[in-house]
């Protein structure tokens, strides 16, 4: 489904978001130019997740989430998923440097990452643009 103009930019930003994701990954494959240890992809989440990462989440749940409230019921359900796992997001990056199995966590950081991205792309955007 091709997205609305008023999504695109943010569904274009998953792009790079899913990248990190697939990085971050106990089963990463290498990628050009990006770290391939543990603690280099760690410095990398977290510079990805500051420069980009927060604002994006910003972006969604102010000018996406909160101008779609009380539409229906349903969407509803859905952005306070999204938000709720924003919020776990938030917490998975924060402390990836205080982590005693820093590969655990980089894997747990990147699954969640993935699954967060999907149900955007394929619930949340797909829902709003009915």
């Amino acid at each position: 489904m091709k997205r609305h103009i008023a999504l695109a930019p943010l569904s274009r930003e998953h792009h790079g978001a899913l990248i990190l994701a697939q990085l971050l990954k106990r089963t990463a494959p290498a990628y050009k130019d990006l770290p391939t240890d543990p603690e280099g992809k760690a410095k990398y989440a977290t510079w990805f997740y500051r420069n980009e990462l927060i604002k994006h989440f910003a972006e969604e749940e102010q000018a996406v989430i909160k101008s779609i409230a009380g539409i229906n019921d349903k969407l509803d359900r859905l952005c306070n998923e999204i938000i709720a796992e924003h919020k776990e997001l938030r917490v998975l990056f924060e402390s990836l440097n205080d982590t005693d199995d820093l590969i655990a966590q980089l894997d747990k950081t990147g699954l969640a990452l993935e699954q967060h991205i999907r149900k955007e792309e394929r619930e949340l955007f797909p829902m709003i643009q009915e």
